[in-house]
């Protein structure tokens, strides 16, 4: 293997690196943050498709399958595609290319076999799963259908797994585009010329191209030959599967907590309030999840790298949490001041009430950017038993203070618990990770962050104390100042004169970068 391909930008000489890692983070957000961009342009297009061809009892069907399927990927998966990232980025980090290449044989093996043990249990249990969800057996023969799905959904997460774990961020990028989108253009004919009786094929084959482009991708990490014994397979696979564990329990946990408050709203508000929620729950989460997932997917692999140095660790984690919240800030503030807009544009008017739930869970969400970058320490370095119980002590904050605060604040009250969670969560996370590696912030987080979060909590408080008008003018006027000091900051992590030969989308981005510095420094030209 070329010594570039094995060998992350963290093992570059120390300066070359301090002045690279800035442009390095705002590369991958852009990579991967276009892409799901990209993407879920593309998914909306596919339900309004799918809306349009099947009706609301359709589209009923193929979130149901969808869910047994995202269920199945979940337990059978046992957390190994997150766990990959980490092994693999791990052996990269020593530049051995004959380990790197002895992981990454022993994860295909892994996921083969994951996927066929998800294969076999949807078949054993297709009857018992269609009695469970639809209360019939007719839908038995589309649920072992639906096994293909996830065969090869597990095969294909355990190579993005080896194009994460080796940083390359822009074939990780093509590679979720490209599989959206042609299993999007395969899947709506299904539907069109087969109806409800396409749904299942459509998701086999949207999970189908994503296989393919995945395999496509992959295919092009340069890896020397190597006989993997069966115990090299024995060793490694227990640290991928001891480590995916936690990741699987943390993932159950997510989706059981979000179903358990989605049913503590139904059953103390009605179904009228739980869509209400979801509705909020939905728009609130889209910015930010877009930004957290575009900055993990270089930040974690760069940080196992620099597993070994506290100082490193630190160094990165401050860094990435500085660019969250510059990325983050803006946009949060715009969703606090337009959310009615949103709401009316997403959804309808109806979906007024969601309003100010919609406002409780942008605050959770600001403190989920500031906690989310210490949390990657504890994984890092494969504290799985921290890992495991610090999501679970999120996890009985959050149904606890739900269950409290929905009886005695409605709606409102399930936004209330989920900031409430975080900012406990965070605590905790804080105190780990200053016991694991003396972690604190930054002099730079220390100048900005309390005045961009003292935004978002003035912006927030405003529309509960001002009339309408005037607090969406404050609000406004903060979006603007806090967008220039935000775009500033950025344009100042990046050096104008960052090297780079303009691989994987180094040069479009500094071509934006060099256009946004020009408007900056002359934004209205005036008459010659």
């Amino acid at each position: 293997m070329p010594t570039e391909s094995v060998v992350p930008a963290e093992q570059a000489p120390e300066g070359k690196a301090a002045a690279n890692s800035y442009g390095d983070i705002l590369r991958s957000s852009a990579l991967i943050g276009g892409s799901q961009v990209l993407s879920i342009a593309v998914s909306i297009v596919r339900t309004k498709a799918m809306a349009l061809l099947l009706g609301p009892a359709g589209v009923g069907l193929f979130g149901l399958y969808g869910s047994i399927l995202d269920l199945a990927q979940a337990v059978a998966g046992m957390g190994v595609n997150n766990s990959g990232v980490r092994q693999i980025a791990e052996a990269a980090g020593t530049g051995d290319a004959r380990r790197v290449a002895r992981t990454v044989a022993v994860l295909r093996r892994t996921s083969i076999i994951l996927g066929l043990l998800a294969f076999s249990l949807m078949i054993v249990l297709a009857r018992p799963i269609s009695w469970f969800t639809f209360d019939s057996a007719a839908y038995t023969s589309g649920i072992s259908l639906l096994s293909l799905a996830a065969l090869f959904r597990l095969v294909s997460a355990g190579q993005g797994a080896l194009l994460q774990g080796m940083r390359r961020i822009g074939d990780l990028a093509r590679m979720n585009f490209l599989g959206a989108l042609s299993g999007t253009v395969i899947s709506i004919p299904l539907v069109y010329f087969l109806r409800e009786d396409g749904v299942v094929p459509s998701l086999i084959a949207i999970a189908g191209m994503t296989i393919l482009t995945s395999w496509w991708y992959s295919r092009k990490v340069d890896l020397p030959p190597v006989k993997v014994s069966l115990d090299d397979v024995y060793m490694e696979s227990q640290a991928l599967l001891k480590l995916g564990a936690a990741f699987m329990a943390s993932g159950l946990m997510l989706m059981g907590s979000s179903y358990a408050v989605r049913a503590m709203v139904a059953k103390e508000l009605g179904l009228v309030s739980a869509g209400l929620y979801q509705s909020a729950w939905a728009i609130g989460g889209l910015y930010v999840g877009i930004i957290l997932q575009a900055m993990g997917s270089d930040f974690y692999p760069r940080l196992t790298a620099a597993a070994g140095s506290d100082d490193d660790m630190n160094r990165l984690v401050n860094e990435q949490t500085r660019v969250g919240l510059l990325l983050g800030t803006p946009g949060i503030l715009a969703t606090l001041i337009f959310t009615p807009l949103v709401l009316s544009v997403f959804y309808s008017s109806r979906f007024g009430p969601a309003v100010d739930v919609l406002r409780w869970i942008c605050l959770g969400l600001t403190l989920r950017v500031l906690n989310w970058p210490m949390g990657y320490i504890i994984l890092a370095r494969a504290r799985q038993n921290l890992f495991f119980w610090s999501e679970l002590f999120w996890t009985g904050v959050y149904l606890a203070l739900a269950k409290t605060c929905i009886g005695a604040f409605g709606l409102s009250g399930a936004g209330m618990a989920f900031a409430g969670a975080y900012c406990l969560h965070g605590i905790l996370v804080y105190a780990l990770v200053r016991k694991e590696t003396g972690y604190s912030w930054s002099p730079a987080n220390r100048r900005s962050a309390p005045l961009l979060l003292a935004s978002i909590l003035g912006v927030f408080l405003g529309f509960q104390i001002l009339p309408f008008a005037a607090s969406v003018a404050v609000g406004a006027i903060v979006l603007i100042a806090v967008s220039v000091y935000s775009l500033r900051q950025l344009l100042a992590l990046f050096p104008e004169d960052a090297s780079g030969d303009g691989a994987d989308g180094q040069q479009p981005l500094r071509k934006l970068l060099k256009r946004a510095r020009g408007l900056m420094r002359n934004p209205t030209p005036g008459p010659r």
